[in-house]
């Protein structure tokens, strides 16, 4: 279910994306922006997605607590600013119902060097 999450949020393809959230989802980003519901985080989506020049998102990793209640996702995102890509490390922490659909979503960044490295 996380990784079609993040693969439908990285082509854009939103009704895969809802499919993989419930109806009372609360998503909480790295600035203490909420969202709380489907629509209104899918709608935030919409918004923000298709603004981001040369978006990428690479996956490193995705864990799973033991009973599934739970899992983190280790990814970069990369969009160009000023025409020089830009990459945002992220840890992505899910909490699951029990039907393996998102429930809960917390957003960490890694600050970087203002020079990238």
């Amino acid at each position: 279910m996380i990784r079609r999450y993040l693969d439908g949020v990285a082509v854009q393809d939103w009704p895969a994306v809802s499919e993989c959230l419930v109806a009372d989802v609360r998503r909480v980003g790295p600035f203490g922006d909420v969202y709380e519901g489907r629509e209104q985080y899918l709608a935030f989506l919409r918004r923000t997605m298709p603004t981001l020049a040369g978006y990428r998102m690479d996956v490193e990793r995705i864990l799973h607590t033991a009973d599934d209640t739970a899992a983190v996702a280790e990814l970069t995102e990369t969009v160009e600013l000023g025409g020089r890509p830009v990459r945002t490390p992220e840890s992505l922490v899910f909490d699951l119902d029990d039907d393996g659909r998102i429930r809960h979503i917390a957003i960490y960044v890694q600050q970087l060097p203002r020079d990238g490295h």
